[in-house]
């Protein structure tokens, strides 16, 4: 089920999800930052803070990958079917 949160982010540009990235990265590094100084009054915002930043790379992943031409796309097939070899 897709949270508000993924819906939200479909409606962004690339840019936009750049710029929303940085700042929410930003934000957590001040929100740790003042965790450990003072605390804060609810330590769990940083999860929803830290969960926030991976909803927004996965978004900003996918849609790389679906830019993706079909030479790319093969080679990352490839590169994913050597990594299982390996192991």
């Amino acid at each position: 089920m897709a949270t508000k949160k993924h819906l939200e982010l479909q409606e962004f540009s690339d840019a936009d999800l750049q710029a929303e990235l940085e700042a929410t990265e930003s934000r957590y590094q001040k929100m740790k930052f003042d965790h450990a100084i003072t605390g804060l009054d609810n330590p769990l915002v940083i999860r929803e803070v830290r969960r926030d930043i991976a909803r927004l790379n996965t978004a900003i992943r996918s849609r790389e990958l679906t830019a993706a031409t079909e030479g790319e796309l093969e080679n990352r097939s490839k590169t994913r079917a050597r990594r299982r070899r390996a192991k």
